[in-house]
């Protein structure tokens, strides 16, 4: 918790630039931020190294790839102390692109990409066979209407501010 207390607006802006394009130079961040490209570097470095900044990714458009069916999946597990051991076994399934523990019906929720609905039965096939999984339940994505990233910063007035 003390970490977040080391995070100011510099550093806030910072990542809320590359949030909207990871691929933007240094260089152009320092201007816009209005500091030397060198605090970025020393910025960035100390936000991967509090763990904040991860790592940066690329947003794909799976079906120009030949990737048409996006899925999510809800997985009811026999028991919960089988979480981990599941977990693992999904981490081997290459179409399982995200993964998440959760409360309310589903213990597991993941998102899939597959090329096909036959592509798709057999990775449902392989899910289920996972021991520790009790059922599934999957819905298709018919469509993709919101897919950004949280926005840390608001113009307002000319001003900027943080959101809460």
């Amino acid at each position: 918790m003390d970490k977040i207390l080391d995070i100011d607006n510099i550093d806030l802006k910072i990542i809320s630039l590359l949030n909207e394009d990871a691929k933007t130079p240094y260089t152009e961040i320092a201007k816009k931020v209005f500091v030397s490209s060198g605090t970025v570097h020393v910025r960035m470095r100390k936000l991967e190294e509090m763990g904040i900044v991860k790592s940066a990714t690329l947003n794909i458009d799976f079906s120009k790839l030949g990737y048409d069916i996006s899925a999510f999946l809800g997985i009811y597990l026999e028991k919960s102390s089988l979480y981990d051991n599941v977990i693992e076994r999904l981490k081997e399934i290459a179409e399982v692109i995200n993964a998440y523990y959760t409360t309310g019906n589903y213990s597991i929720f993941a998102k899939i990409i597959c090329k096909d609905t036959n592509h798709l039965r057999d990775v449902l096939n392989k899910i289920q066979m996972v021991e520790g999984i009790d059922r599934t339940e999957t819905l298709i994505v018919l469509e993709e209407s919101i897919n950004r990233p949280i926005q840390l910063f608001q113009e307002s007035n000319g001003k900027k501010e943080e959101e809460i």
